[in-house]
């Protein structure tokens, strides 16, 4: 964590308290190679954009010249670490009363800036202009505020997976995260600022302002102060958590001594919003005001929300704005007016759309509102958040986190960056709207969200050892790696308070952030060596494994493949009962591996359907998500992807794009099927005619979401006309897609390398998931139609 600096600045007539205290390496990061700048300045909150270029070290292999007669201590591959620029988008969120202190702090770190011109919009831009125009140097060139409000707006629901969610108060997740979705067009956006502004949005360049009400944030700010004294947003949110608006409001049930069935009211209704403040003779406490008032104006956006919904028949409704900021009453109160009114009967001749599940609360659009790249089109490629960089979503109850309430009303901070290739939807899934990646939803478990925390937390030390370890020439390698370790275990500190704080918490999410901080600091690939190491040993007994394997019998073999597979997945080093043991005993081996194999019948067994599959015609194409390099990707997948070219079944080998753990990435793949092409003449033969193809994923992460592939990929597996999917390992098979439904046949494959998993399932460590699926409706294939030899 950066030392903290203090800034101070003089006093002007349009701000309040500007000694503050910014950790500029989390919150104003990479300003020196900041390129573009936009800034949306309105009644109350300054957001700013800025587009950098970031330089970061990345692993690469390359083959070594095989030739010549090797000597025998020869190495397959050299691992080399290089620069690499990408780019990212940085956006941060903080109150007006804080603007020149920040523009100070960024014209003294501001280097490389290649524009003169600022992007501005909002109500503010005009009141800031010449502040911001004299403190930076640079010119205000302001933009159209609903235009950047949309495009920021489609930008995030197309980018950042679970980003919109619904908020259900008393459910046992009370975060309900929304997926990404192909098409997320028309939406209605409510977006309650000083003001609220409802926007019909039906593509993405057309949209129209169809309403609105001068009663928002502002207003509750506004009365808010008049009624309490409280000059502080964040001050007033906390006293409405703490009120009782029941003191203030007159209920249903004062007037009519119950609920009045006739019309469908309740009892605890509000009748009037401070009804009982003109005929009671007592002093009200600011808490009861401040909730009275919140719950006021939330149910007067919810009804107008949901009006203007059912008007031009739209039915799904998307919140965002400062005003709602991840405050739990507001969303609540907004939810149950959408929800409330959406019950009430809708006039003859009128399609009502249903609005209980779909009135999803965003919290960051407002602070995503400008997009500093409009050179370049954001939608020509696709774009990550980097859980490294962001400040995540945090609540301002009064029961969370003193320090995470402290910072909430201080600055928000998101990172995205632009990926290499253009992520889209496999187009095998069955129903891309309903797919969800992830097995197990963290954030609603809390016994598996406290066993997994504390599993990262526990396997801390070694990732930090394996680091260092990667780069034994690095002096200071050791300082970066306990600065990685801080990082890391402050966001499992964050989510332990705050799961929802980046969406869904997910074992992937917990994997992908741990990913994220240790490239932060300039370990992209710490098993390298490892897998380099491995994939050598491998090697040498590639041609004993396929030997041993062709004196089997067809049905024998089958088995065999299949086992070798399981066996050649126990060789993970993500998994610390697996890590243990190759830690302590070098010698660990493909026969030890599948002895530790469970037997038959496994935990979840459709080998005898799989095998009756066999007997049928070949699949035209299998697609095949590997999983780990060395003994898992050589011994394992190689052998039973050389089966299926025996069959004429053409293969395509999808594997990551980028390191993560000791799984297999697609440059080290290419290489290793190379050497194995030149010993195995079935691989040559597949390679040369084309029906076998690698293929990279997309993904830099031990899982797999089948919803951001690499388009690339896409196309092949349509023009292919694939018919078969397998994914391997426990992170692509079990924490996700263990659930996902495909239009074609599908096979998953992985043994259980956790105790607490493997309990929770049913089974024991290293128990075996073999689960061989049809879609429904999908005929059988006929067992004599072919006949094996």
């Amino acid at each position: 964590m950066a030392e903290c600096v203090r800034l101070n600045s003089s006093t002007s007539s349009h701000t309040m308290d500007k000694s503050i205290t910014l950790p500029p390496d989390e919150i104003f990061r990479n300003l020196e190679n900041a390129k573009r700048f936009a800034i949306d300045i309105g009644g109350s909150l300054t957001k700013l954009a800025y587009y950098s270029t970031v330089q970061h070290k990345v692993a690469k292999v390359r083959s070594f010249d095989h030739s010549a007669k090797e000597a025998a201590g020869d190495r397959l591959y050299e691992i080399s670490v290089q620069e690499e620029v990408t780019a990212r988008l940085h956006f941060i969120k903080f109150e007006n009363a804080y603007i020149e202190t920040c523009l100070d702090f960024i014209k003294d770190h501001l280097v490389n800036t290649d524009t003169k011109v600022i992007k501005a919009t909002g109500g503010g831009a005009h009141k800031f202009k010449e502040l911001i125009e004299r403190k930076l140097g640079l010119k205000v060139d302001k933009e159209d505020e609903m235009t950047c409000l949309i495009k920021g707006c489609n930008f995030v629901l197309r980018n950042i997976p679970r980003e919109a969610f619904v908020y259900a108060k008393h459910a046992d997740s009370e975060f309900r995260f929304q997926t990404t979705q192909p098409d997320i067009f028309p939406y209605l956006l409510v977006n309650i600022g000083s003001g609220v502004s409802i926007v019909k949005v039906e593509s993405e360049d057309k949209f129209e302002r169809i309403g609105g009400s001068s009663i928002g944030g502002g207003t509750f700010w506004g009365l808010g102060a008049l009624l309490t004294k409280t000059k502080r947003f964040d001050e007033l949110l906390q006293l409405a958590s703490k009120g009782q608006h029941t003191s203030v409001d007159m209920l249903v049930k004062d007037i009519y001594g119950g609920s009045y069935g006739s019309l469908g009211l309740t009892g605890d209704l509000i009748a009037s919003s401070f009804g009982k403040s003109a005929t009671a003779d007592k002093e009200f406490s600011k808490e009861d005001m401040a909730k009275s008032l919140l719950h006021m104006i939330s149910n007067d956006i919810g009804q107008l929300a949901c009006l203007y919904a059912k008007l031009h028949n739209l039915s799904r409704v998307y919140f965002g704005g400062f005003f709602i900021r991840g405050h739990p009453v507001t969303m609540h109160t907004i939810t149950y007016s959408i929800n409330f009114f959406t019950k009430a009967r809708p006039p003859k001749n009128k399609r009502t759309p249903s609005m209980s599940m779909t009135a999803t609360l965003n919290y960051r659009i407002n602070t995503t509102k400008k997009n500093p790249t409009n050179v370049h089109n954001p939608n020509q490629y696709s774009w990550g958040e980097n859980y490294a960089g962001s400040s995540g979503l945090m609540s301002v109850s009064p029961d969370m986190n003193p320090m995470q309430r402290a910072r909430s009303g201080t600055f928000d901070m998101l990172e995205m960056d632009r990926l290499e290739r253009q992520l889209v939807n496999l187009p095998l899934l069955q129903d891309p709207s309903s797919y969800i990646p992830d097995t197990m939803d963290l954030t609603e478990d809390a016994l598996a969200r406290e066993y997994w925390l504390y599993c990262f937390e526990e396997a801390l030390d070694g990732v930090v050892k394996r680091a260092v370890a990667s780069q034994p020439d690095m002096p200071q390698a050791v300082e970066r790696a306990e600065k990685f370790r801080q990082k890391y275990r402050h966001k499992l500190q964050t989510l332990r308070h705050q799961p929802f704080a980046y969406g869904s918490l997910t074992v992937r999410s917990l994997l992908d952030t741990r990913e994220h901080c240790l490239n932060e600091f300039n370990f992209p690939d710490p098993y390298s060596k490892i897998k380099q190491k491995e994939n050598d040993i491998a090697l040498k007994y590639y041609q004993k494994a396929m030997k041993s394997l062709e004196e089997l019998t067809w049905e024998e073999r089958q088995f065999a493949l299949v086992r070798g597979v399981l066996a050649g997945n126990v060789f993970d080093w993500g998994a610390k009962a697996v890590s243990d043991v190759l830690e302590s005993d070098p010698e660990f081996g493909f026969e030890e591996a599948k002895r530790q194999l469970e037997e038959r019948p496994w935990l979840v067994d459709s080998y005898d359907q799989w095998l009756e599959r066999l007997k049928g015609p070949p699949h035209k194409c299998a697609l095949f998500f590997v999983d780990n390099s060395g003994v898992d990707i050589i011994l394992g997948v190689i052998p039973f992807v050389r089966e299926l070219l025996s069959r004429g079944t053409e293969v395509v080998l999808a594997s990551n794009s980028g390191p993560a753990l000791n799984d297999v990435t697609n440059g080290e793949l290419q290489i290793l099927t190379e050497r194995i092409a030149a010993m195995d003449p079935v691989i040559q033969a597949g390679l040369r005619e084309d029906r076998l193809t690698l293929v990279q994923s997309g993904s830099s992460s031990p899982c797999l979401d089948l919803s951001r592939l690499d388009k690339v990929l896409a196309m092949v597996v349509r023009e292919r006309q694939t018919d078969l999917v397998i994914i391997e390992g426990m992170g692509r098979a079990i924490h996700t897609n263990y659930y996902a439904m495909l239009s074609c046949e599908s096979l998953k494959m992985a043994v259980i390398k956790n105790s607490w998993l493997a309990d929770r399932l049913g089974g024991k460590l290293f128990s075996v998931v073999f689960k061989y699926e049809v879609p429904a409706g999908k005929p059988s294939q006929n067992s004599a139609a072919l006949t094996p030899s």
